[in-house]
C-alpha cells in the first residue's frame, strides 16, 4: 500500500506552536499587526462569544462585552516567545477584561510550502 503522505511530497513541521488569542471584538487586526511585525507569516481570525468572566468582573464596574475575535497563529518555536510577548502587549493583557491568551506546542502540523522556501529551510550538506 502506497503511502499517501510521502507520494504527495507533504512537508511536516514539528517545530511549531499555536498561539491562541482571544480579544473584545475590534481588536484582532491590532493583535495581528504585533504579530506579523513580529515575524508571523499569517494567521486566522474567528469569532465567539465568552461567558462567565462578565459577571464577576461586572461587580468590579467593569464592562466586558460577550463578544470576541480568536486570533491562531503558528509560528516556529524559536519565534514564539518574542511574537507572544508582542501579542500581548497589542491585546493589552495588562488590562482586567480584556481577554486570554495561551500557547501550545504542537506534535505535527502541515501546510503547502513552496518548494523554493522548503530548500532555503532544509541544511547544506
Amino acid at each position: 500500500m502506497k503511502d499517501a503522505f510521502n507520494e504527495k511530497k507533504i512537508t511536516a513541521l514539528t517545530d511549531v506552536a499555536l498561539i491562541t488569542c482571544v480579544v473584545q471584538r475590534g481588536m484582532a487586526d491590532e493583535v495581528i499587526k504585533a504579530a506579523r511585525d513580529a515575524g508571523a507569516q499569517g494567521s486566522t481570525v474567528f469569532y465567539a462569544r465568552g461567558y462567565g468572566v462578565r459577571e464577576r468582573l461586572g461587580l468590579l464596574g467593569v464592562a466586558v462585552d460577550v463578544e470576541k475575535e480568536v486570533v491562531n497563529i503558528v509560528v516556529s518555536t524559536d519565534q514564539a516567545n518574542r511574537i507572544f510577548e508582542k501579542m500581548s502587549v497589542a491585546a493589552k493583557m495588562d488590562t482586567p477584561g480584556m481577554g486570554f491568551m495561551y500557547m501550545t506546542h504542537l506534535d505535527k502540523a502541515v501546510t503547502y510550502i513552496p518548494p523554493e522556501v522548503l530548500e532555503k529551510l532544509q541544511p547544506k550538506c
